[in-house]
């Protein structure tokens, strides 16, 4: 997650003309990182619990990949839908395609949209 947050999206962003492209590609990889952590942590608890059985609740380990588990899932189903939604209210694609789309971009028209 680092890696693309501190890496890959900056450069995407400095290197596409594109902001809307660039975003996009990023999320892109953020959610491919979603669901590689949320396999691989399935995977750790399972492993644990084979091995160690019971015992696999009783370790820190445990314990620290579930929290991580849950804390992505919830990033993921509960905080990333809230944020499309608010961006899709904000700024459809469709008002970006528009004749006001120039309005939009130089921040003249609508204090909402400018940036």
């Amino acid at each position: 997650m680092w890696a693309i947050g501190y890496v890959a999206a900056p450069v995407l962003f400095a290197s596409l003309g594109d902001k809307q492209l660039a975003g996009s590609l990023a999320g892109s990889l953020f959610e491919l990182m979603a669901w590689i952590g949320i396999a691989a942590a399935v995977y750790l608890l399972i492993y644990r619990i084979a091995r160690d059985g019971g015992a696999a609740l009783k370790t820190l380990f445990f314990w620290v990949v579930a929290v991580m588990l849950v804390l992505t899932l919830a990033g993921h189903f509960g905080i990333q839908p809230i944020m499309q939604s608010l961006k899709d209210q904000a700024m459809p694609q469709a008002v970006m395609q528009s004749v006001f789309a120039d309005r939009l971009r130089a921040g003249t028209g609508c204090r909402a949209f400018s940036t």
